[in-house]
């Protein structure tokens, strides 16, 4: 059995050098070239944008929506952009909203009207409603928009949605002016059967008038859900005799629709051209959050 000591490389070296010089006809060898030293130079990571600059992009997918009949407004909504394109008759702006929020049967003459807030100025367009699900399963709807020049916002991953994701609801709350709430994600509730998000929940507050609304991700600006309603607890009271209550918004039982539904509803509704500019892949009171 052959054993290797520690001094052994040592003597090998010794006898290879010994058996070189015994040759008087052997040329010495070449000399080497100096080692070259390569200086790797760590290049900085781009600065990930603050969080007024992500509220800035996200903020021009948004829209207030109205539902008037003559001079009275009877409910008010928010939207979506997940769509822009242009045609002949000029640009047109497809926006998702939620079906309770666009019910207009029990109106005479209703008229669909889409609001854009432009420090203090208010363009106003007239909306159609193209497609709606079946409320609650699908609680979504597609407006088609003429005239409306808004970018299309980009619909999250699945691998987006999880507990804890940072996030910034878009609403216009009692019709007015679009605003803007911050949270996390509560909860993600999968289907059993397709393995997909079916629902998820934020604990960002949110009023009448929020349904519609975008809830998205503070880390990459993307469509997360559309905001459906909330959970409430109701708190009763005796004053002097008398009896009152009201419903007191229960802190992250505030649910959505996940990406995933949109994308389902859109293809569903024969609109899966305007996911081209998306990512791949596919005990209370309920109250709508609709007015």
């Amino acid at each position: 059995m052959t054993r290797f000591l520690l001094g052994a490389p040592v003597a090998l070296l010794a006898l290879a050098s010994c058996a070189g010089a015994s040759s008087p006809h052997a040329s010495a060898p070449a000399p080497k070239a100096p080692a070259e030293f390569v200086r790797v130079v760590a290049m900085p990571e781009p600065a990930r944008p603050t969080r007024k600059e992500m509220v800035r992009r996200i903020l021009p997918h948004n829209v207030r929506l109205q539902i008037a009949e003559g001079d009275s407004v009877r409910r008010t909504a928010s939207g979506v952009v997940v769509g822009s394109e242009r045609g002949e008759d000029g640009v047109v702006a497809w926006v998702v909203t939620n079906a309770h929020a666009v019910v207009m049967e029990d109106l005479k003459a209703p008229e669909l009207r889409v609001l854009v807030d432009r420090r203090g100025d208010v363009e106003t367009h007239v909306g159609q409603v193209v497609a709606r699900g079946k409320v609650p399963e699908m609680d979504l709807a597609l407006l088609r928009v003429p005239g409306l020049g808004l970018p299309a916002v980009e619909l999250a991953e699945e691998a987006e949605l999880e507990l804890g994701e940072d996030v910034v609801v878009a609403a216009s709350p009692f019709g007015r002016a679009l605003s803007l709430s911050g949270g996390m994600l509560s909860q993600v509730e999968w289907d059993r059967e397709s393995r997909r998000p079916k629902l998820v929940k934020t604990d960002a507050p949110i009023g009448y008038g929020a349904s519609g609304g975008g809830i998205f991700s503070l880390e990459t600006g993307r469509l997360l859900a559309i905001v459906e309603g909330y959970r409430t607890a109701q708190v009763g009271f005796e004053v002097q005799q008398e009896s009152f209550s009201f419903d007191v918004p229960m802190p992250g039982e505030t649910f959505a629709a996940p990406s995933t539904k949109v994308r389902q509803f859109l293809k569903a509704q024969g609109f899966g051209r305007l996911l081209e500019r998306s990512l791949p892949g596919e005990g209370g009171v309920a109250h709508a959050a609709g007015r």
